[in-house]
């Protein structure tokens, strides 16, 4: 692994005093920041130097929650709430498979790359009996693509016909669950420092899991020293699943089984209370906050400045595919201030808060804060540098309002733990071609799967 060294750049570091340098450098050895200020790069021996003038360098973006699978069902149910959504595309995902998996994460990650997202979270919890290793399929593509890769081991037990909203056909035995997982963290999970692979347990939402998966989940994370992940408070359709299946609103819920704590991160939560916000902060919950998801499918309005007030980790997130057809992270810098100041006014979100969300708020979701998420010395280098040069971005003076609310673009460069995956806005580690026809062919491949389903 080679020494880089980034010079001329502006240098948005994220740090804890958000300092910023209008002209500075990096410079990365052995795969972490080891020298960042303003000015001339020192002199170091055996280096690339990237000259990045009329750039912006940022920490690389954390995507902290996703559904990789979702790539091969796009543009489906595109006028539906969350639930009418769920209902159409449950039996579709039932068609996955290994190979069709891997064309799916691989298209998905890939497009990831290009918005600037250097870690990845995917929440993966439909497992088809016989199907093959979907788990490995998501790991393989994350390895080619080369971005850092936390995958969940996801799950649903409550069928239908026990009051869940999944159809029978997509739900695993409660043994199976538990066994599956511990032996995907016994696998796949690296907690040592810098890991490109890290692993936590996600059963998928309380209209999907019983209360026995969600408290045997949690006491096999603490067990396994690993974090845990779910989709909470949604819509107001689950509010009121809560209400009438457990007497209780879904915070109150969850936090009866042992699942609202610092090792957690919630995917969503768009219909909580204050006191649920402040509660959130004081415990040291996250949050993947999913605006354009939510605007797809009508869900809401997360109260983000609420919780980002209540000192609560509020990471971005694009979620799946099939509720976000625009699979980037970039975008979602944009959409998060937007969506805050339709809530709250024009002193919601700054622009710089809402970059804090896409990096070193995502790094808290995951625990990762003191490896990435900010371009600071002993940090692991995930680094992504924007041109402003370009016309769409001429006259906007402040150069993380260009990157926040100018038009959307390729990330310029891309370095992933000091290797360099995108360069001059292209990908190195994948044929974009090749990825997209083997995307399609999976696609039909699932699609057609389901017709033939059908009675």
């Amino acid at each position: 692994m080679s020494a880089i060294v980034i010079d001329n750049c502006y240098i948005a570091t994220v740090n804890s005093i958000g300092e910023e340098h209008e002209s500075g450098y990096i410079v990365i050895e052995d795969g972490e920041i080891s020298a960042v200020g303003a000015g001339v790069a020192p002199e170091v021996g055996g280096v690339r130097r990237v000259d990045a003038s009329g750039c912006i360098a940022t920490p690389g973006f954390v995507n902290s929650h996703h559904h990789l699978y979702q790539w091969l069902t796009r543009g489906r149910a595109v006028d539906s709430t969350l639930f009418e959504w769920l209902v159409e595309l449950y039996p579709v995902w039932a068609g996955i498979d290994e190979e069709v998996e891997y064309a799916a994460a691989r298209a998905g990650l890939a497009t990831l790359a290009g918005s600037g997202c250097t870690t990845v979270v995917d929440h993966h919890y439909v497992f088809p009996r016989g199907v093959g290793d979907l788990l490995d399929a998501g790991v393989r593509a994350a390895r080619e693509v080369g971005l850092r890769f936390n995958p969940t081991r996801g799950s649903m037990d409550l069928g239908e016909s026990e009051g869940g909203l999944p159809p029978d056909s997509v739900v695993e035995k409660l043994d199976h669950i538990l066994a599956a997982s511990e032996e995907a963290v016994d696998r796949y999970h690296d907690p040592s420092p810098g890991s490109m692979l890290r692993v936590a347990l996600a059963p998928c939402s309380p209209f999907s899991v019983t209360d026995e998966l969600m408290k045997e989940s949690a006491e096999l994370a603490q067990k396994k020293g690993v974090r845990l992940h779910t989709h909470l408070a949604e819509t107001p359709d689950e509010d009121v699943f809560c209400r009438e299946k457990f007497g209780c609103r879904p915070v109150e819920y969850l936090e009866g089984l042992g699942w609202i704590g610092p090792d957690v991160w919630l995917a969503h939560c768009v219909h909580i209370n204050p006191d649920e916000a402040k509660r959130f902060g004081e415990i040291g919950a996250g949050v993947a906050h999913c605006p354009s998801s939510n605007g797809r499918l009508g869900a809401g309005i997360a109260p983000v400045r609420e919780l980002l007030d209540a000192g609560a980790a509020v990471g971005l997130g694009v979620d799946g595919g099939a509720s976000n057809e625009r699979g980037e992270l970039g975008p979602e810098l944009r959409q998060a201030l937007l969506a805050a100041r339709y809530r709250g006014g024009p002193t919601a979100l700054t622009v710089r808060e809402s970059l804090a969300m896409a990096t070193i708020h995502g790094a808290r979701c995951l625990g990762r804060e003191d490896e990435i998420g900010s371009i600071e010395v002993g940090k692991r280098a995930d680094i992504a540098l924007w041109n402003l040069e370009e016309v769409g971005f001429a006259g906007i003076v402040d150069p993380v309002a260009a990157l926040v609310l100018g038009p959307d673009r390729p990330v310029q460069m891309l370095i992933v733990d000091g290797e360099v995956i995108v360069e001059e806005k292209q990908l190195l580690t994948a044929d974009l071609h090749e990825v997209a026809e083997s995307l399609k062919q999976a696609s039909a491949k699932v699609l057609a799967r389901s017709e033939g389903a059908k009675p």
